[in-house]
């Protein structure tokens, strides 16, 4: 009679496995998985391997985590004039942060001892800036207006072109509020001020320049 009840027994654990499983698969997100191991009671009582049944994610039931949804790209053609004009763009931008770094110590030793030879140099280098804003204006406003019906990556591009026009706008208000004697002298407030609009334009561009260089293209 045990013989008899325990073979029924097993028939309906059985019978109930084979109904959960196949649902546990259908049910799209979630389900019951059977998880076979020999942790558990099957250590204790010594047999081959111990069913659980827990409800849980596809994902999880195979131990992998849920998959993001990938972005989409809208698919953009750009003319072969845009490609030249962002490799002069990008190749131009690698001479940038030099530039800055040595007008910034050229113009900080102007400010504290200035000299003929201190001032010719920091000039110099403040006409390679000029000219080298110059070509990234031209070629980077050129390709912003292409690339306006692009929405991929829009924010970016336009955050960079608006902190290089405002760069541009502070390197000639710079030039503007230059002192005008021959050593650099010049009353303290306008060298000064001359200082604070060179250092802010050059924390524009560095931030625009930035933006790219670490955002993507």
């Amino acid at each position: 009679m045990r013989r008899t009840y325990a073979l029924v027994a097993s028939s309906f654990s059985l019978l109930a496995f084979l109904i959960l499983i196949p649902s546990a698969h259908a049910g799209g997100r979630s389900g019951l998985y059977a998880d076979f191991s020999s942790r558990g009671p099957a250590a204790v009582l010594g047999s081959g391997a111990f069913a659980r049944l827990t409800l849980a994610a596809p994902e999880q039931a195979q131990g992998q985590t849920p998959a993001q949804p990938a972005q989409r790209v809208i698919p953009f053609e750009y003319s072969e004039a845009y490609r030249t004009r962002a490799k002069i763009h990008r190749i131009a931008s690698f001479a940038t942060l030099p530039l800055f770094a040595v007008e910034g110590i050229l113009g900080q030793s102007l400010y504290d001892n200035p000299t003929s030879a201190k001032r010719g140099a920091h000039s110099g280098v403040a006409a390679a800036i000029g000219v080298l804003f110059g070509v990234n204006t031209v070629t980077g406003v050129w390709n912003l207006i292409e690339a306006r019906h692009d929405p991929n990556g829009r924010g970016r591009r336009w955050v960079h072109g608006l902190l290089m026009l405002g760069a541009d706008a502070g390197f000639v208000a710079t030039a503007a509020t230059a002192p005008d004697d021959h050593e650099g002298g010049g009353g303290s407030s306008s060298k000064s001020t001359h200082r604070a609009i060179a250092f802010t334009s050059i924390g524009l561009a560095t931030t625009g320049y930035l933006i790219m260089l670490f955002g993507g293209r």
